[in-house]
């Protein structure tokens, strides 16, 4: 079996789970000193638990002093000590085997910190990865950006980056592959439904300002407002539009939150605080059962008709609003079933510039439901019509999902 057979049977072995989900370490090689890297091990030997043995035991310094040994004796080649230092930090991370834990050295965390505030410089396109099979799908190219512009289509599954595969590889680092210097060029390999072959396709990065909120007045004085993610400008920006539109009169709104992968628990907590009235947005718990509630304040509250759009990639963050919205019963959910990642991580910045991210806690809607692995079912299910679902740019009208959602508010404000 071929290299593209062996990749193909793996994809289409989860193609049907792959379809409703939201983008190895390098080795490198000079002389190294086996003292330093065991030194470092004997230091870490000091971090225990109260009821767990030491997470470095002297039996794993022996063994990885013999491991060292060999490599220096017998590795062809030279080894680099600073990367196999950085990919012990990256190993213990990894062994946790939570897909969403990872250790981010300088360049991952600084790429990281770019994306969250919303400019960055890479190709537009939004990026999820399927925690089980690791295929990673390029979900949407934003508007105008150099990945639409090479044809990047919303669903092309990434296979790899400047010819080295990525499937299975941490998202994190696979994102920071694609990103680099305005003007700079990265080659995607690509597998696209309906195409028998690989597709290249070369990008040539520019300066990205993530577009997080659109906006605009729909027929019969009906809002928009579309989030893309949640970021730290999101809330401002979301603020902006909605005073806009109300300026504008409009009747009722449609929150448009498909293929937004999440973001920033803060960004949609105060999001979420302009639509409901005093109470409980979320809450979460942590291994300990210490439970962390947010609240919305008596200031804002929505009471006009709502429609929320979600589909298989509105993940995190997007199920933090869709959950408090349909246990408030305030809106619709119109769309497909969630994506179901009901847990929160934290970066913790390291203080070197590196940084690790961990997964921290549990959350609940405020009906007391984790939705992990579950997702949250729409009110009204209805599938993008397959006529559209690959297309970049959808007009309002090939768009059947918002007109469903048209229809329920034009019935609402009658």
């Amino acid at each position: 079996m071929n290299e593209k057979h062996r990749f193909l049977k793996g994809f289409l072995a989860g193609f049907g789970a792959m379809l409703l989900l939201v983008i190895a370490g390098v080795s490198a090689v000079i002389f190294f000193n086996i003292q330093s890297i065991t030194t470092w091990l004997r230091n870490a030997s000091a971090v225990s638990t109260e009821n767990a043995e030491s997470v470095t035991s002297d039996s794993v310094i022996s063994k990885a002093d013999r491991i060292m040994s060999i490599i220096d004796a017998n590795f062809l080649n030279e080894a680099d000590e600073e990367q196999m230092i950085e990919g012990m930090y990256k190993g213990l991370v990894d062994g946790l085997e939570d897909p969403y834990s990872v250790y981010f050295d300088a360049e991952e965390y600084q790429s990281m910190m770019e994306s969250t505030n919303g400019i960055y410089g890479g190709i537009g396109v939004t990026v999820s990865q399927d925690p089980e099979t690791g295929i990673i799908t390029l979900v949407k190219p934003f508007e105008g950006s150099p990945g639409m512009e090479a044809g990047i289509l919303p669903g092309d599954i990434l296979y790899k980056v400047n010819g080295e595969e990525v499937t299975g590889e941490d998202l994190s680092e696979v994102v920071a592959k694609i990103k680099g210097e305005e003007g700079t060029k990265v080659l995607l390999t690509i597998v696209r439904e309906g195409e028998a072959d690989y597709i290249d396709v070369e990008v040539v990065r520019r300066q990205i300002e993530v577009p997080t909120i659109a906006s605009k007045m729909l027929e019969n004085n009906i809002g928009y407002i579309q989030i893309v993610e949640f970021d730290e400008v999101t809330p401002d920006q979301f603020k902006e539009a909605l005073s806009s539109l109300e300026k504008q009169g409009m009747k009722g709104l449609v929150v448009d939150l498909r293929d937004n992968p999440g973001g920033l628990l803060s960004a949609v907590n105060e999001i979420l605080d302009q639509f409901l009235a005093k109470g409980l947005i979320v809450y979460t718990e942590d291994k300990n059962g210490k439970r962390e509630e947010y609240l919305s304040d008596e200031e804002h509250q929505f009471n006009k008709p709502l429609a929320v759009l979600v589909n298989g990639n509105s993940a995190s963050a997007s199920e933090i609003f869709s959950g408090a919205i349909k246990d408030y019963g305030i809106g619709t959910l119109i769309g497909t079933t969630t994506f179901g990642k009901g847990i929160v991580q934290t970066v913790v910045d390291l203080g070197d510039g590196t940084a690790m991210k961990l997964t921290i806690s549990k959350y609940y809607t405020p009906k007391g439901n984790n939705i992990h692995g579950i997702g949250i079912e729409p009110d009204i299910a209805l599938e993008l019509d397959d006529a559209v679902r690959q297309k970049a740019v959808i007009t309002e009208e090939e768009d059947n999902q918002l007109q469903k959602a048209l229809e329920v508010l034009n019935e609402k404000i009658k």
